[in-house]
């Protein structure tokens, strides 16, 4: 089912699309931008149900003429994702008691009109402008577009055959999947998967990839170094360390969860308590309530994601952060943010500086400009949409020669911090018991962010196009924020918190977190995949496990509590795996 809707963009934006699109096509004379709603029923709606439907849609109409005509192109999903668009939109559809809508998604139809009626090829030359590559794709005919809610065969299960193939085909398959594995890893990896004489499989590999990788593991930070042929005694992260372990004044945690605490206005006088304005846990009513309460805080660089696709690298990386702080201790609350950018000269066309010398920038970077355009905005949208204010940043641009080479920030540095506050029996993760649950808190898993931590950690420009675009993530702010209601709900009953200890998703996706999770605890976990909830069904092993959607938190909690989290959860809409039975995935052993 189609409905069109409303204008997709604002006569200014379109009016600066058309200056770019003119460079490809001179004979271009107008470019219109119209939404496409496309929804994925099961059955056939009532006269009463197309009604409300079409309310929730703004400007509905039902088209009058054939969708995708000479001279449009249509701009859809990537199929195998869903939009956080449809994410809302879809859940307010059942919520208004729509339950035969399974999925409403949105599109636009772009048009482009010139002195001379254009040729389908001449128009395909402007899907780079309209379109991004990372979460987009572009379509010539309507009956594309059933992609989108299209479920394929699950992907199998891939074995690299080093029996066969020896040592050669761990290298190819570490360029084919960008694991970014060094000599010494592939040795290890070899001689390890040799001793249990069997083949490794593409899970395995990815899962050590990422859980290895330089944005994991600060290998570089954590080596040995030399300064005049002598090794140093501590390491660059030792040494930051020994400044607190030395002189910790009002630090109370550091350097081993997600945000680092310090010491807030606490007091034994109960009324210079610090006064928080939030709900009982019983009534549901706000009141002020005197709690001592210590101050958290958090810094951290999406780089490589906002060098590929800035607006999501940047927003996913605010998104991130507000994770990490979220899931610092027994839970946490985030409360204000801060966004920074680090690029290269902007090179603006209308006003060049006479510092500024031609660089190329590969085809799948953005450029200075382009990330300044869009990665503000991306960070800033995130803060706003989950509820959270970006007070304040920095932006620089910075480039030198050095030894005939043109150094600078062409893979940027996007910064992402904030502060929050958390309750003072919260600040420590509590150890594990056996026979915990292990639950996955928040959205679906897709076909978004694989091999993340790997591709960050290459030098700019070192990795394949299609993986690049691979490894960046799209973000959902409003999952986001239902994740951390319940956490708020849970952090809000204090001593009663039913939280062991919780992590946030990042690089690496569940095969990170979860290990990381029950690692802390000194355990092991019994992990069945299948019971991962998927929005797509053709997810092979690795893509499930490895995959980084956003807006995801692992947690552990005792089983008795686990009717307490479902009402919870299912009270915010925000929904979670794990089960207690033996099917789960996530039980302990």
């Amino acid at each position: 089912m189609y409905y069109t809707g409303g204008p997709a963009f604002s006569h200014f934006r379109l009016e600066k699309l058309l200056d770019s699109a003119k460079t490809l096509e001179p004979t271009l004379i107008k470019i219109t931008a119209q939404y496409l709603y496309i929804i994925d029923i099961e059955g056939v709606l009532s006269e009463t149900e197309e009604t409300r439907l079409r309310t929730l849609l703004p400007d509905s109409q039902s088209p009058q003429n054939p969708l995708i005509q000479n001279g449009e192109l249509l701009v859809i999903p990537r199929p195998g994702t869903i939009s956080p668009w449809s994410s809302k939109a879809t859940d307010i559809a059942q919520v208004c008691g729509l339950s035969a809508v399974k999925r409403v998604e949105r599109g636009v139809l772009w048009r482009f009109t010139a002195e001379t009626p254009l040729e389908q090829s001449q128009i395909k030359r402007f899907s780079d402008l309209i379109h991004d590559r990372m979460t987009e794709t572009v379509l010539s005919d309507i009956k594309e577009a059933d992609a989108l809610f299209s479920q394929g065969a699950k992907r199998p299960l891939r074995i690299i055959n080093i029996n066969e193939g020896g040592k050669q085909a761990l290298i190819q398959a570490n360029q084919e999947q960008g694991l970014a594995l060094s000599d010494d890893e592939i040795d290890y990896l070899f001689n390890h998967f040799n001793q249990l004489h069997r083949n490794p499989t593409d899970v395995e590999l990815m899962m050590f990839a990422q859980a290895n990788s330089e944005h994991c593991r600060h290998k570089i930070f954590n080596a040995e170094w030399l300064v005049d042929g002598q090794i140093q005694p501590l390491s660059l992260f030792q040494m930051i360390r020994h400044t607190y372990q030395q002189h910790p004044g009002q630090v109370l945690s550091a350097y081993h969860d997600n945000a680092a605490v310090m010491k807030g206005p606490i007091s034994s006088n109960f009324l210079s308590k610090k006064r928080i304005f939030m709900p009982d846990t019983q009534t549901h009513e706000y009141a002020y309530v005197a709690e001592e309460t210590a101050i958290l805080m958090k810094v951290e660089t999406h780089n490589h994601p906002t060098a590929i696709s800035p607006f999501p690298g940047a927003a996913t990386g605010s998104g991130g952060e507000i994770r990490d702080e979220g899931a610092t201790g027994c839970g946490a609350k985030p409360k204000a943010g801060l966004t920074g950018f680090s690029v290269s000269h902007l090179r603006l066309p209308d006003l060049p500086q006479p510092w500024e010398t031609h660089y190329d920038t590969p085809s799948w970077m953005a450029t200075a400009k382009q990330i300044m355009i869009e990665g503000p905005i991306g960070a800033s949208a995130f803060n706003n949409e989950f509820g959270r204010p970006a007070i304040c940043g920095y932006f620089r641009t910075f480039e030198i020669s050095v030894n005939g080479r043109r150094r600078g920030y062409h893979k940027p540095i996007m910064l992402a911090g904030g502060i929050g506050n958390i309750q003072s029996q919260h600040i420590d993760k509590n150890p594990i018991p056996p026979g915990s649950l292990l639950i996955v808190l928040g959205g679906p898993a897709m076909l978004i962010g694989l091999g993340g931590g790997a591709a960050s950690s290459m030098a700019a420009g070192q990795s394949d196009e299609a993986l690049d675009f691979a490894s960046v993530q799209r973000g959902n702010p409003e999952m986001q924020r239902r994740c951390q209601e319940v956490i708020d709900a849970c952090w809000r009953m204090g001593f009663d918190n039913p939280i062991y200890s919780v992590h946030d998703v990042g690089a690496g996706g569940l095969s990170n977190a979860l290990p990381e999770l029950v690692d802390g605890s000194d355990r092991g976990g019994r992990f069945h995949i299948g019971a991962i909830q998927a929005a797509d069904p053709s997810l092979s092993k690795l893509e499930m496990w490895c995959n980084e959607s956003q807006e995801r938190y692992v947690l552990a909690i005792a089983k008795d509590n686990l009717p307490l989290f479902q009402a919870l959860c299912e009270r915010e809409r925000c929904c979670g795996s794990g089960r207690s039975d033996s099917r789960t995935t996530l039980v302990f052993v």
